[in-house]
């Protein structure tokens, strides 16, 4: 059993940073891939970025490159989403997941492909 937990959402007006964490149980951390995603009012579910269990490969979200960096520190066991700039569209409940079925075939942008998610951190940004 894995827990996740977030945190460092919060209100921030438009063009400014957040950095969120992501604190998670077990003794294997460094296996796991990780991601994260987030859901606006309204809308579905979406990808935001994705990391490997060494922290040697980052996936995003074709429109987040740039802005967003995903990383994390194995001895901690917290992944983190640096987010810059931003705007009212960035405006969403975030969520990290975690993936520690290593048979599961490879999709990290996908939902499905990850058995644990935290309970969310909201994320508003102000014009």
């Amino acid at each position: 059993q894995v827990q996740l937990v977030e945190s460092g959402g919060g209100l921030v007006q438009a063009g400014g940073s957040l950095r969120l964490s992501c604190a998670a149980s077990g003794r294997t951390f460094s296996t796991y891939t990780m991601g994260w995603f987030r859901q606006a009012p309204g809308k579905e579910r979406e990808f935001v970025a994705a990391i490997t269990g060494s922290g040697g490969s980052t996936y995003f979200a074709d429109s987040l490159k740039g802005r967003f960096t995903i990383s994390r520190d194995n001895a901690k066991n917290t992944l983190y989403l640096q987010m810059n700039s931003l705007q009212p569209e960035d405006t969403a409940v975030y969520y990290c997941a975690a993936n520690t079925i290593i048979s599961r075939a490879w999709a990290p942008n996908s939902g499905n492909f990850y058995n644990y998610w935290g309970q969310g951190t909201q994320v508003t940004v102000s014009s």
